[in-house]
């Protein structure tokens, strides 16, 4: 997977605390990030599934879509 290099401002408490981490689990400090990120914004689980599945790309994206557009019609027959 491609890296990118970026800047971020963040507390220096929280940063002392992922070093701290890093350091006791011998990973480096962006891995700690990295990690927090992914789990934030629910990577973690849909790698997950995704290493579960045996399901083509195609046909994730097709049930993805009919689900988006069950949800639609679901919202739109509840507000009218």
């Amino acid at each position: 997977m491609a890296k990118t290099k970026t800047t971020v401002y963040v507390d220096d408490n929280l940063l002392r605390t992922v070093r701290v981490m890093a350091a006791r689990s011998g990973r480096r400090d962006s891995e700690v990030f990295e990690e927090a990120l992914r789990r934030y914004v629910g990577l973690d689980v849909l790698e997950r599934v995704w290493a579960r599945s045996d399901l083509g790309e195609g046909e994730a994206m097709r049930i993805a879509v009919e689900e988006v557009h069950a949800m639609r019609r679901e919202r739109d027959a509840q507000s009218s």
